[in-house]
C-alpha cells in the first residue's frame, strides 16, 4: 500500500499536510483527505504525524464543505473594467484568454508608463510568500511589491528587528520538533520551565511554526506560562501570572521587566558581557521605567510586574511565542525589541528550551525572490524604499501607506495595473477601507487570483483567476516562511475542482508567458525539487511525497551564536554589525531613531489625546483569532459560520451595566474616523474601559453589488474604519489596529438578513 495514496472501502485516501487556502499560516496540520467519486468526502487528522497526532484545526475538518462550496469560483472570468461595481457582468473566459489578457496589459503599461506602474498585492502568504515577489520582479518586472495592511502591522516589525537586533532567523518556542520521534520523552529534549505568551492566542490561531496544542502539552510536563494579554485568554486563566494590560502599552510593561531583571542582578552576565551591544546603556533606559511608573502606563499592579520579572528570570529555560499584537501599534518596533531583549538578558535565546532562532543559511526562494534580477534604475523607483529604509532594508515591499497613496494621486508615478493574490483588501487588512475602494478603481486594469468573489474583487477586480484550495495543489509547507525551519512537509493534490490552479502554477504559467528566461522550470514538480534542496533537503518532491511521513524536520544546532553559525562569514557572533544582539541598534540612529528601545504613548488614547477620550471613552482593540475564520476566510461554510455568526465585540458587564447594554445588543463602534455594527458579548475576559471588536467581516449572503453598506455589507461590519491611514511609526512600521479609542451607542437592531443556507449568489451561474 502507498505512503500517501491508498484505497479504503469506498474512499480513495490521500495524505497531505494542509496549506492556505483556507487560511493560518504556514503550520500544516498533516490530514488524510477522503475522496469519493472525485470530489473531497471528509478529513481526518493523520495520527502518524509525531507532531500532530491526529489534531487538526476545525477549518480544516470542513475542507469539504470549502472545496465544494457553490461560492467557489472555478472557471477564470472577466468583466470590462467600466462596469466595476456590477456583478452581473463577469462572463467565464479561459485561461489562455485570461493569460492573454494580463500579457497584452503588462507590455502596454510596462511600454507607456514603465513596469513601475504594475503593483501587485499579497495577503494570506500562500505557499511560502515567494510567488507574488516573484511575479512582480521576474515576470512583471516592477519593484512595486505590497502588502497592503498599514504599517506592515503583521510580521513585518517582528520579523524587522530579527534583522536588525538579532541578526538572526526567526525566533520560537522550543516544542521538541527537533525530536520527532520521540517529543518531549527524548532524552536530548529540555523542557521550558517557563513560556512567555506575548500578544498571541495560539490554541486558536496556530500561527507559522506554533501548534497550539504543543502548549497544553508542555503545561502537562510541567511549563508555567507568563501571559500577557488585555484579554483572558483560556491559557491566560492557567498561567502563573497574567499581565493583563491596557492594549498599546507593552512596551512599558517589557522595561518594567528589564529594569526588575537588571536592578535585582537577576541577569546572565555571561551572555550579557558577551553578546549583548549597548547593555549598559540599555540597562539606564530601564532604569526610567520602575515598576510604579510602568503601573500607571500598563494599569497593571507593580508587584505582579516584579513577581513575574523575577519568575522570568530564574526559571531556566524559559522559552518565548509572541504574536501580532506586537506589530499592530506605532511602537511596534520598540515593542519587538523589548520582547528579544527580555530574553537575550536571561540568556534564553537559542539554547535548549528557551527561544529557537533560524539559521543564516537558507537558499530557499523568500519574498527577495527575483529582486536581484531588476535593473538598478528599477530597484530605485520602489515606493516608500528612499523614505523609509528600515521597511526597504528588511522586506521586500513597497512602504503600504505610501504605496495606496500613491494609487490615490498618481505620486510619484501612476499605477495603471494591479495583481491581488490571496488578499481582499477592503475587508480585512487595510486602514479607512472605503478609501482604499475609492483608490482601487483609478488603476486601468486589476486582477483577482482567489477562491471565491470578496468585497475587493466584487469592488474593483476586471479579471479573476481561480485558486486551488489545500488539497486540490502539490507544493510545500514550511514553518515561518523558511525564516526557521522547524519541519517542511509535501501538500499532495487529492482532487481537482474545476479548472482551478495553485499559486505556484500561475506563478509558473505567467512567468513562461512574461520572461520565461526567469522561470527555467519545465513543470511544478521540478520547481518543488529545487525549493525542496534549498531547504538543504535532498531528493526530489516526489520522494517526499512517497516518504514515510511526508515531512522532514532538519535538525537543529543550539547556541549557533558560538559556532559561527549565525553568521555569513562563519564567525561566531549574530549578523549585525557588531556581531552582537543589539539592544543599542546603531542601523536606527542612521535612520533618523532612537537608538534604545522606548516606550511612546499610542497616538489616540486617554492619555495622548485626553478631549477626545471624552467623547470616545473606551479603547479599542482589534483581531482577535477566531476558531472558525482566518482574517477575512470562510464565512460562507454553514457549520463556521453557525460557530461564529456574526462580528462581535466584547465589552466588560460593568460597563455594559452602566450603559444599559445586554449580551446580544447590537450597537455601533464610532470614532473620529468612522463607524461600523457589530453585536455585542458582554464578559468579564475584557478589562473594564476595553472593547474587544472582530475584524475581517462581512457578509456572502448579502450580496456584491455596492450599496450603502457597501459589497456584501462590508461597511456595515467593518472595524478597520474606525482605524486612519497613514498613521504609523517612526521607521515606517506599525498602525494602532489593536490600540484605538472608539465610542460604543446601541443601534436600533442588526443586519435585515439571516445567514442563508445555501447561499443565493451562486457564481457558477458565471461559469455555465
Amino acid at each position: 500500500m502507498s505512503n500517501w495514496k491508498w484505497q479504503e472501502g469506498e474512499y480513495e485516501v490521500v495524505r497531505t499536510c494542509t496549506w492556505s487556502p483556507p487560511g493560518e499560516h504556514p503550520v500544516g496540520w498533516s490530514v488524510l483527505l477522503y475522496i469519493k467519486d472525485g470530489k473531497l468526502h471528509h478529513v481526518e487528522g493523520d495520527r502518524k504525524n509525531p507532531l500532530t497526532q491526529g489534531r487538526v484545526s476545525i477549518k480544516f475538518l470542513e475542507l469539504p464543505a470549502y472545496n465544494n462550496s457553490p461560492e467557489r469560483i472555478i472557471y477564470p472570468m472577466k468583466r470590462d473594467p467600466k462596469f466595476r461595481g456590477d456583478n452581473s457582468k463577469w462572463e467565464r473566459i479561459t485561461w489562455d484568454e485570461a493569460y492573454d489578457m494580463i500579457e497584452k496589459e503588462t507590455r502596454r503599461v510596462q511600454k507607456e508608463y514603465g513596469p513601475e506602474s504594475i503593483m501587485t498585492f499579497i495577503g494570506t502568504g500562500r505557499d511560502l510568500w515567494h510567488t507574488v515577489p516573484k511575479i512582480t520582479f521576474s515576470a512583471f518586472e516592477s519593484p512595486n511589491f505590497n502588502y497592503p495592511h498599514n504599517g506592515w502591522s503583521c510580521y513585518g516589525p517582528r520579523s524587522s528587528i530579527c534583522v536588525y537586533v538579532l541578526g538572526a532567523g526567526y525566533p520560537e518556542l522550543d516544542y521538541a520538533t527537533a525530536f520527532p520521534e520521540k517529543r518531549y520523552d527524548d532524552p536530548d529534549y529540555t523542557l521550558s520551565k517557563v513560556a512567555l505568551v506575548v500578544g498571541k492566542n495560539p490554541l486558536v490561531s496556530n500561527p507559522d511554526g506554533l501548534f497550539g496544542h504543543a502548549l497544553v502539552d508542555m503545561m502537562k510536563r510541567g511549563t508555567e506560562l507568563i501571559i500577557v494579554d488585555p484579554r483572558a485568554t483560556w491559557l491566560a486563566s492557567r498561567a502563573k501570572y497574567f499581565l493583563q494590560l491596557r492594549p498599546g502599552t507593552d512596551a512599558a510593561l517589557y522595561l518594567s521587566m528589564c529594569n526588575v531583571i537588571i536592578d535585582e542582578d537577576l541577569y546572565d552576565h555571561e551572555f550579557c558581557d558577551n553578546w549583548i551591544y549597548g547593555f549598559n546603556e540599555f540597562a539606564e533606559r530601564c532604569r526610567e521605567y520602575k515598576p510604579d511608573v510602568a503601573a500607571a502606563i500598563t494599569g497593571v499592579n507593580a508587584d505582579l510586574i516584579r513577581e513575574a520579572a523575577r519568575y522570568w528570570a530564574t526559571n531556566k529555560p524559559g522559552s518565548m511565542t509572541w504574536g501580532l499584537a506586537v506589530d499592530q501599534k506605532c511602537n511596534g518596533i520598540q515593542t519587538a525589541t523589548l520582547v528579544l531583549l527580555l530574553c537575550a538578558i536571561t540568556g534564553n535565546l537559542d539554547v535548549p528550551g528557551g527561544v529557537l532562532l533560524g539559521a543564516s543559511d537558507r537558499e530557499a526562494p523568500t519574498s527577495w525572490w527575483g529582486w536581484d534580477e531588476l535593473d538598478p534604475e528599477i530597484q530605485a523607483k520602489r515606493i516608500g524604499a528612499a523614505e523609509y529604509p528600515a521597511v526597504s532594508t528588511a522586506c521586500s515591499t513597497t512602504q503600504p501607506d505610501m504605496a495606496m497613496d500613491a494609487i490615490m494621486t498618481d505620486k510619484p508615478y501612476p499605477i495603471k495595473m494591479t495583481f491581488t493574490m490571496s488578499s481582499n483588501p477592503i475587508a480585512c487588512p487595510v486602514a479607512d477601507p472605503q478609501m482604499v475602494s475609492k483608490a482601487m478603481l483609478r488603476p486601468d486594469f486589476n486582477v483577482f487570483a482567489d477562491l471565491v468573489m470578496t468585497p475587493s474583487a466584487a469592488a474593483y477586480g476586471d479579471l479573476f483567476l481561480p485558486v486551488a484550495s489545500s488539497g486540490e495543489k502539490d507544493g510545500l509547507v514550511g514553518t515561518h516562511y523558511g525564516a526557521l525551519t522547524l519541519f517542511v512537509a509535501a501538500c499532495v493534490k487529492g482532487v481537482q475542482t474545476g479548472e482551478c490552479k495553485s499559486d505556484d502554477e500561475i506563478m509558473l504559467d505567467l512567468g513562461w508567458r512574461l520572461n520565461p528566461s526567469k522561470f527555467p522550470w519545465k513543470d511544478l514538480h521540478e520547481f518543488l525539487t529545487w525549493e525542496l534542496n534549498g531547504y538543504g533537503i535532498e531528493g526530489t518532491f516526489d520522494d517526499l511525497v512517497n516518504s514515510e511521513t511526508g515531512f522532514v524536520t532538519p535538525p537543529y544546532e543550539y547556541e549557533k551564536y558560538a559556532y559561527g553559525l549565525q553568521t555569513w562569514n562563519g564567525e561566531p557572533g549574530f549578523g549585525t554589525p557588531s556581531g552582537k544582539v543589539e539592544a543599542y541598534c546603531q542601523r536606527f540612529v542612521e535612520w533618523g531613531d532612537d537608538a534604545l528601545p522606548y516606550y511612546e504613548e499610542p497616538p489616540y488614547s486617554p492619555v495622548s489625546t485626553p478631549d477626545l477620550f471624552e467623547k470616545y471613552p473606551f479603547v479599542l482593540t482589534t483581531g482577535a483569532r477566531s476558531w472558525s475564520y482566518f482574517h477575512s476566510e470562510q464565512r460562507h461554510i454553514e457549520r463556521l459560520r453557525d460557530l461564529d455568526p456574526w462580528p462581535t465585540a466584547e465589552m466588560n458587564p460593568a460597563d455594559a451595566e452602566r450603559l444599559g447594554l445586554k449580551d446580544g445588543d447590537w450597537v455601533y463602534l464610532t470614532n473620529m474616523f468612522g463607524k461600523c455594527r457589530q453585536m455585542l458579548k458582554v464578559t468579564p475576559i475584557v478589562k473594564p474601559g476595553v472593547i474587544m471588536a472582530k475584524h475581517g467581516w462581512w457578509y456572502p449572503e448579502k450580496g456584491p453589488d455596492d450599496g450603502g453598506a457597501g459589497p456584501f455589507g462590508v461597511w456595515d461590519a467593518n472595524i478597520n474604519q474606525l482605524v486612519p491611514h497613514n498613521c504609523y511609526g517612526k521607521l515606517g512600521f506599525g498602525t494602532p489596529f489593536k490600540c484605538m479609542i472608539c465610542n460604543v451607542e446601541k443601534a436600533e437592531g442588526g443586519p435585515d438578513f439571516e445567514p442563508a443556507w445555501p447561499k443565493t449568489n451562486n457564481y457558477l451561474e458565471f461559469c455555465n
